[in-house]
């Protein structure tokens, strides 16, 4: 008696999108559901993992260098895969979710890569899911335009020798995407859009001499770089081409990755393509493994912290040492700055900020950086040109003279500012700002003239969480307590309601926004990712 076929995907919950069948083929669901089956029990095990990794840091707060691989840092001989053609000079990169108009924007905006994101700046409706594959799609048989029914106004893709390689980012690997299940299981988010991606543009994207690249966010460990190592070498032998056509770039956005980063390399090593150096991901995580380690571990307002405190110069120099040892790409954090039409000053004001971040990261040795506007990669690329020259990267600069220490990466009390009563307040205000406009399927949301996405929601409630919970003291004499978070919450909302009017917040999801974010700062349970309360009630 033959086996019974295996069971297909269903799709769940979710009403028909236009031209959503080109996407949902027969063909690239059973990808899917094959990926699933087959990885998706690996996907529990590690997050598992993570749960029983952190008690161990509760326990004693502390982090080190893994004596397991040890063999594996001591190795010099072994180096991560050549860059393909396409990947080689990475200079400066803009990042955005996949909407249409993005997508155009961003593939025109004179950076050499767009990642293109199904993560942070992508709030993960069904609508944006399935539509931003077919975007992709529709770039690369350039049959993409769009007009903006506001404005009137027109976009359309520029010649193909001008358009930004394509990097994408699926989802982290926390996060179910319920509207595709498998015998009631929803599969994993980030095998959805891996799997999608994956299956309708790897072998387009070789013929027209790129391939499929992706961003792989949240990783904590080098066994989570394992398993993505096993799906690629799956997914090439699926599709039927050479194995190594997949690269890989790994945000190194946890703090517990920061102590993997060469086991993560070596597991990804045919497929590695780098390491990213994030910020707000990367803060939100120490915050969330070391929450009761005391006051040596409380952070200052987020504005606080910048690239150049001890434990991020720590993190950032080790990054571009490890990269470039093992001939990968290092690649810089975000200027996230979003220009104002208005204000000229301002304007000059955060340029000069940019330039000087930009020109920090060009000199440490990083090969490349992240911008949210296409205002800014001009100001981007002059500082990396500046360094570089007609050089495609520096890996050539191994950065010999860095000397990182395990406590060095948490030695978070190396810092003098300390936490304010303006910093809860901009907490409060910028969170609750921020995920209203997810709610409303908003991922990218500029806030305060910053570009900002779910990462800056984490670090604001965690901050609040983490505050309250150390009984900090702030400059005014006010205790950090639920009550004062309560107060200045309800302030927020009624200035939200004072701009905006009666009737667009009424329109507007901002009490949901104000009591999820107060739910999350304030429980004593502290909740993993913020994203998984707020998918509830995504509709």
């Amino acid at each position: 008696m033959s086996a019974p076929a295996p069971s297909s995907l269903a799709i769940v919950d979710a009403e028909p999108l236009p031209r959503q069948d080109e996407v949902l083929t027969p063909a690239a669901l059973a990808f899917v559901a094959e990926l699933h089956r087959r990885f998706t029990p690996r996907r529990d095990e590690l997050l598992a993992r993570r749960g029983e990794r952190r008690a161990e840091i509760a326990r004693t707060s502390t982090l080190d260098f893994l004596p397991g691989t040890a063999a594996i840092r001591a190795d010099d001989s072994w180096k991560v895969a050549p860059a393909p053609a396409a990947l080689n000079d990475r200079r400066v990169e803009i990042t955005g979710p996949t909407d249409r108009k993005m997508t155009i924007n961003a593939l025109n905006s004179g950076a050499k890569v767009w990642l293109a994101d199904f993560e942070d700046a992508s709030a993960p409706t069904w609508e944006n899911v399935v539509l931003g594959q077919l975007n992709l799609m529709d770039a690369y048989n350039r049959s993409i335009d769009f007009t903006d029914p506001r404005t009137g106004k027109s976009y359309a893709l520029k010649p193909a020798g001008e358009l930004a390689t394509v990097v994408t980012r699926p989802r982290g690997w926390h996060l179910d995407e319920r509207h595709l299940q498998l015998d009631g299981t929803p599969v994993p988010g980030a095998l959805v859009d891996f799997g999608l991606y994956f299956f309708h543009n790897a072998q387009r994207l070789i013929d027209l001499g790129k391939g499929p690249y992706f961003y792989l966010p949240k990783t904590e460990s080098h066994l989570e770089a394992r398993l993505w190592n096993d799906i690629f070498v799956f997914a090439q032998d699926y599709a039927g081409i050479p194995q190594g056509t997949v690269r890989a770039t790994v945000l190194i956005e946890t703090i517990t990755a920061a102590y993997e980063m060469e086991e993560i390399l070596y597991e990804l090593r045919d497929h590695a393509s780098g390491l990213n150096a994030g910020r707000w991901d990367y803060l939100f995580s120490i915050v969330k493994n070391f929450r009761d380690g005391g006051p040596k571990f409380v952070l200052p307002d987020r504005n606080a912290v910048t690239m150049t405190a001890p434990f991020m110069r720590a993190y950032t120099e080790l990054l571009v040492r490890t990269c470039h040892k093992r001939g990968a790409h290092a690649i810089g954090g975000m200027a996230a700055f979003i220009p104002s039409r208005r204000d000229a000053e301002v304007n000059k004001v955060a340029f000069e900020k940019v330039k000087a971040d930009k020109d920090r990261e060009a000199n440490d040795g990083f090969d490349g950086s992240w911008v949210a506007h296409p205002d800014l990669v001009p100001i981007a690329m002059a500082s990396f040109d500046a360094v570089l020259g007609e050089k495609p990267n520096q890996k050539e600069r191994l950065r010999e003279d860095v000397s990182v220490a395990a406590g060095d990466l948490i030695a978070i009390d190396t810092l003098h500012a300390k936490p304010t009563y303006e910093g809860l307040r901009n907490a409060v205000a910028v969170g609750i700002r921020y995920i209203e406009a997810w709610l409303r399927g908003m991922g990218a949301v500029a806030i305060f003239n910053l570009m900002e996405d779910a990462a800056t929601a984490e670090i604001s409630r965690s901050q609040i969480w983490q505050w309250i919970n150390a009984d900090v003291v702030f400059e005014n004499g006010e205790h950090a307590t639920a009550e004062l978070a309560r107060k200045v919450a309800a302030e927020e909302l009624a200035a939200i309601r004072a701009e905006t009017g009666d009737e667009a917040f009424a329109a507007g999801q901002w009490q949901e926004a104000h009591d999820l974010l107060l739910q999350v700062s304030l429980d004593q349970d502290y909740a993993d990712f913020l994203t998984l309360p707020a998918y509830e009630r995504l509709r």
